[in-house]
């Protein structure tokens, strides 16, 4: 990894809120992320949480719209806020679909080219970033939780299935849980990973949930009102998956929330408070 570029850095709440880049090896180029230091970490490494964007989505807008460092300063928990995915690679179909591509790397390996070279967010956020926040940043890589929405959600959930040594704790608002069966995964699973389903299933939490369960109950906010509950998001198979496999769940409906950060920030201090709870904080 070549050194980190400081883009911009302010204070807030009496902490240290920045915007990086530095060149990922993981997707081969620049690689932008947000990170919040509450004040405690200016005496001390603070448990990290990674909050992972959905479609369209860039680490400005968790950062900037879930109203989540107030809190996070008071907890003493440092957030970190990556991009969605490889930006200006010059793939053919890479833009223009606000479903697919740049701002939609749906947080896997992909295997198939030419998105195979560039776009392998699973390990860049699994893998490479935390080595590299660990080397900058004030954190105890010890202590990590993982959050997300929606495209996001899907890849907080399958991260911390995948890995669950790696995370303490997990959350997510509005995730897509069953990729393998809605229309946004029959969209970009076969042109990241192939037409094999199998395939398909590495990335599916509902799939993952039965084969391991996560050491800990898992959080999930879902709005009543939101446009994409039952054609893309079907939180119900989840909740059918983790009752089979035995893993906790507290999966939280709410009347009239839709899929906005709205929705996010009027519950972003629950999943602050759980992932406190979980990494030893609150």
């Amino acid at each position: 990894m070549d050194r980190l570029e400081t883009i911009s850095e302010q204070r807030l709440h009496g902490g240290l809120q920045g915007f990086y880049r530095h060149r990922s090896e993981a997707c081969d180029g620049p690689m932008r992320f947000a990170v919040y230091q509450p004040p405690r970490a200016a005496r001390q490494p603070c448990p990290v949480l990674y909050f992972l964007a959905g479609l369209t989505c860039s680490e400005e807008t968790a950062t900037i719209k879930a109203g989540a460092q107030r809190l996070a300063a008071e907890l003493g928990l440092v957030l970190v806020m990556p991009d969605t995915s490889p930006r200006d690679t010059g793939f053919d179909g890479a833009t223009g679909d606000w479903e697919f591509g740049e701002g939609a790397g749906f947080y896997v390996d992909a295997s198939q080219a030419p998105w195979s070279s560039r776009f392998r967010m699973h390990s860049y956020v699994v893998d490479e970033l935390p080595q590299l926040i660990a080397t900058q940043f004030p954190v105890d890589t010890s202590l990590s939780g993982i959050c997300g929405h929606s495209m996001g959600g899907h890849g907080a959930l399958t991260m911390a299935l995948k890995h669950p040594g790696r995370y303490r704790s997990v959350s997510a608002f509005a995730p897509i849980v069953a990729p393998s069966q809605v229309p946004w995964g029959h969209k970009a699973l076969p042109r990241y990973l192939g037409d094999d389903p199998a395939a398909w299933a590495d990335y599916d939490a509902c799939e993952l949930v039965r084969r391991r369960v996560f050491p800990g109950t898992i959080l999930i906010d879902q709005g009543e009102a939101d446009p994409f509950l039952d054609t893309q998001l079907k939180p119900e198979l989840f909740d059918q998956a983790c009752a089979e496999a035995g893993q906790p769940l507290l999966l939280r409906r709410h009347i009239g929330y839709d899929h906005s950060y709205w929705f996010i920030a009027s519950f972003i201090d629950d999943h602050l408070r759980h992932h406190a709870r979980a990494l030893g904080v609150a």
